[in-house]
């Protein structure tokens, strides 16, 4: 029988010979993650429910990115209690201050989630590894406390949706315009449920950076994981991890690492992006979707550079070269957050962090922040944000009276310098 990659992945960690969309199985993963706000929860679960060892030492991963650097003292208990449990376990990759990233960077940049893998974590933003060609999705802190138990996790197949992306596009397109363009087109639950494929073309020419923005955002249109097959670029990431991946797959299973020609899509989207404007996610929802130019009124207060959907080296890079020998806007905020500790230094050493400084903004150490309205860049009633993560809900920043635009990283950088929503050309 034919199947998708995403069939394909969950299959080869069952008994099974054979499995179809809707049904439900019983897997093996290959890494179990948390962060400082889910791990607690887990553990206490775990706990509960008489645990005493995870199942595997290597394939548990803990990162206190959310509020870390601890914005208070709570924050420091949720990070300390995970920290402890994970010296008790003789857990090898807890991450926190100073090792630290945000999560979905981290993970790939350290070799840690790979093709093939199934990888399961108490975070929405799990499907990111996707890009990689691993089926990984976000899962609930119970469930995950069973996958820290035995290494098992229960699934229900997903239909899988193919979005086909063709054309030539401009030199400010990255992913997050074609996933914001996607959502907007197919809505916030365009892809309920399900394993959204992207491929063709314009994905094929994008750099890895650029796939994972896309398949971060696959849970903002309701799906599972967002997955593209693996290729030469994938694999060179890979091999330039900084470390050995957790899991040896088979070169065979690796070459098998694609949709058969006659498998069975739910829906197939096909697109031509030539000529595509940078696109915005306008509040309060990622499906609300505008070209930038329409936005060109929209003042702001606040601009956030970073998160795990824009904050990795080639965003920085982008942002930079606009801002460089420029100003934001006086009254404005700028702030720059890197994905990891390791990008951190590479934008110090490249001139990069310079630049964000000298234009006024500041430049963090790598966590989630104001992503969720943790801390460094909390609005208040009626102030209005663009930044590249990945939400905009009401109250999602802060003040439920607050905005939040969502654009890629060189529509903020050219909207810091104008003080309004602006296409990088203008500046």
């Amino acid at each position: 029988m034919a199947h998708t990659i995403a069939e394909k992945i969950l299959l080869k960690h069952t008994d099974k010979k054979n499995i179809r969309p809707g049904e439900f199985i019983e897997a093996d993963i290959d890494l179990a993650l948390a962060n400082d706000i889910t791990a607690p929860l887990a553990i206490e679960e775990f706990k509960k429910a008489g645990f005493t060892r995870v199942f595997d030492r290597k394939k548990v991963v803990f990162v206190s990115d959310h509020f870390a650097p601890a914005k208070d003292a709570r924050s420091a208990n949720q990070c300390k209690f995970v920290s402890r449990f994970s010296a008790e376990q003789g857990i090898e990759n807890y991450f926190e201050v100073g090792r630290m990233g945000i999560e979905h960077a981290l993970l790939p940049e350290l070799g840690l989630v790979k093709p093939g893998d199934l990888v399961i974590g108490a975070d929405s933003h799990t499907c990111t590894y996707g890009a990689l060609g691993c089926y990984s999705t976000g899962i609930g802190s119970t469930d995950l406390a069973r996958g820290l138990a035995d290494g098992k996790c229960w699934f229900k197949v997903p239909p899988s949706i193919k979005f086909v992306y063709q054309g030539e596009v401009g030199k400010w397109i990255g992913g997050k315009d074609l996933i914001l363009f996607t959502i907007g087109a197919i809505g916030v639950d365009g892809a309920l449920y399900s394993a959204m494929e992207f491929t063709g073309p314009v994905v094929r020419g994008m750099n890895m950076d650029n796939r994972f923005t896309m398949s971060n955002m696959a849970i903002e249109a309701g799906a599972r994981a967002g997955i593209i097959e693996p290729d030469e670029k994938t694999f060179d990431f890979v091999k330039r991890s900084n470390s050995s991946p957790v899991t040896v797959h088979k070169k065979e299973e690796l070459l098998n690492l694609h949709s058969d020609k006659d498998a069975q899509y739910a829906k197939v989207y096909e697109w031509d992006v030539s000529g595509m404007d940078p696109q915005v996610a306008c509040p309060h929802l990622p499906g609300n979707v505008k070209p930038v130019k329409k936005l060109k009124d929209t003042r702001l207060d606040q601009v956030v550079i970073g998160s795990c959907t824009n904050g990795r080296i080639t965003d920085l890079r982008i942002a930079a070269r606009i801002l460089k020998g420029k100003k934001a806007k006086s009254g404005l905020r700028l702030i720059v957050i890197p994905g990891t500790q390791s990008i951190y230094t590479q934008a110090i050493q490249e001139g990069l962090a310079e630049i964000f400084v000298d234009a006024g903004g500041i430049f963090s150490t790598p966590t989630c922040g104001p992503c969720l309205g943790g801390h460094i860049g909390i609005l208040t009633d009626g102030e209005v944000c663009l930044a590249t993560t990945n939400r905009n809900f009401i109250g999602r920043m802060g003040s439920p009276k607050s905005f939040v635009y969502l654009s890629g990283p060189a529509v903020a950088a050219a909207s810091a310098i104008t003080g309004r929503i602006t296409h990088p050309e203008e500046v």
